[in-house]
């Protein structure tokens, strides 16, 4: 990655765009690193999102070791975080290249120096598409790879693009997102990329994450895998990968990766070119409390991830027995895929940290959470509370600014997004 631009986040002034920061503040994000600030004493203000060191580390490193271990490139989706910081931990750990999911995406990595970009999406918006030729112009080294899953999508990228772009046909199914449909309209689709001018057809590859039925049992996800090896090998038998040195199959993988490594196998991808089996897992950088915790296939002690963020708010009324107002909601926390769980409670009057038991988050305003308290429980206005979320992806959108947290309560690094 680009070393300078990594840096230059260091230099940015640390003030008002930034919530939950000390207030007045004009530092840099450098000094405050330097400054190893303490979360609960030295002038920061809630809410405030806050990342797990020890749990990030964790997380990153164990993806690492367990795609390495089942014969999988990662390609990790950029789009839970938008953190370069986050993506040049994971290309130092092995990862074939940063998954993105919008043009805007792919831009933002670029600023940052990514090389390799896998877009998980079709690409059909002309102006991005004479960038994007104009970046793999300007630059030999940069390699990309997208979606496409129509005739007309083809010819709209081809007639917008000055330059080679590599495309895998995207595999979808009845009810999910995009992707064809039919073995018959993937055929369709790879013979327009063959006849195409500017498109090179590559690889198969799809998300398993919106299959129908995929909550109810994990069938279904098995059944698309398939899917997706039986369109690799037909179009190899057809001669669609002649003039590619590699192929590419890729899945998802953040909620059911042990299937993915399941299938895509040396046995299972018996090509006439080598492959790479690329997994684009996102979720795992942070794991999560409810969504994530309750369906991710590493379950054993010694190998499963870590929730690493915490959101910490304040009780601001007690307005009545029984409930609590905390200074947090929908603009803060993720809500789509489960309410914040609280974890712990720092007392306002002797700084203590104690469980979080008797209370719940009950609902959402724009705001504020509301926390029913039972009656054994204490809470009082001033006090803090620590909440677990669930779907990392829609906690940090929220944040620009991210501390980082050892065990000893001190800010060792901020994270920044760009949502």
């Amino acid at each position: 990655m680009d070393q300078a631009a990594l840096a230059a986040l260091g230099e940015t002034v640390v003030d008002w765009r930034f919530k939950g920061m000390p207030l007045g503040s004009r530092l840099t994000v450098d000094q405050m690193t330097s400054a190893k600030l303490n979360l609960f004493e030295d002038g920061f203000v809630t809410p405030l999102l806050t990342l797990d060191e020890q749990a990030l580390e964790h997380n990153l490193q164990l993806m690492a070791v367990w795609a390495d271990r089942h014969g999988l490139a990662h390609a990790p989706h950029g789009k839970t975080p938008l953190a370069p910081q986050l993506f040049q931990r994971q290309l130092e750990l092995g990862a074939w290249g940063i998954t993105a999911a919008t043009p805007s995406h792919v831009r933002m990595y670029r600023h940052f120096g990514v090389r390799r970009i896998f877009l998980g999406n079709e690409l059909v918006d002309a102006p991005a598409l004479r960038w994007l030729s104009e970046e793999l112009a300007r630059d030999p080294e940069f390699r990309f790879v997208c979606y496409v899953d129509s005739v007309r999508g083809v010819e709209l990228m081809d007639a917008a693009l000055t330059h080679r772009v590599d495309v895998v046909v995207e595999l979808g199914a009845t009810g999910s997102r995009t992707g064809v449909r039919s073995w018959v309209e993937a055929d369709d689709v790879a013979r327009a990329v063959r006849s195409s001018r500017w498109l090179r057809l590559v690889g198969v590859a799809g998300y398993e994450g919106t299959l129908a039925g995929v909550d109810e049992t994990r069938a279904a996800v098995r059944d698309w895998l398939q899917e997706l090896v039986n369109t690799a090998h037909l179009f190899d038998t057809h001669g669609y990968f002649a003039d590619v040195d590699e192929i590419v199959v890729s899945a998802g993988g953040s909620e059911h990766f042990d299937l993915v490594a399941e299938a895509l196998t040396d046995l299972t991808l018996d090509l006439s070119r080598p492959v790479l089996r690329l997994l684009r897992a996102g979720a795992y950088v942070t794991h999560d409390h409810l969504h994530y915790a309750k369906i991710t296939p590493l379950t054993d002690e010694d190998e499963r991830f870590l929730p690493a963020l915490k959101l910490w708010a304040q009780v601001v009324s007690r307005p009545e027995p029984g409930l609590a107002l905390v200074n947090a909601g929908k603009r803060d926390v993720p809500y789509d895929l489960g309410l914040p769980i609280p974890l712990q409670v720092r007392d306002a009057r002797t700084g203590q940290v104690r469980a979080a038991e008797g209370v719940a988050v009950t609902k959402l305003s724009d705001q504020h959470a509301f926390v029913s308290v039972a009656p054994e429980a204490e809470l009082e206005v001033g006090d803090w509370v620590g909440l677990g979320l669930s779907h990392p992806c829609t906690a940090f959108e929220k944040w620009q600014l991210i501390p980082v947290v050892n065990r000893y309560d001190q800010v060792v690094d901020y994270i920044r997004t760009f949502f």
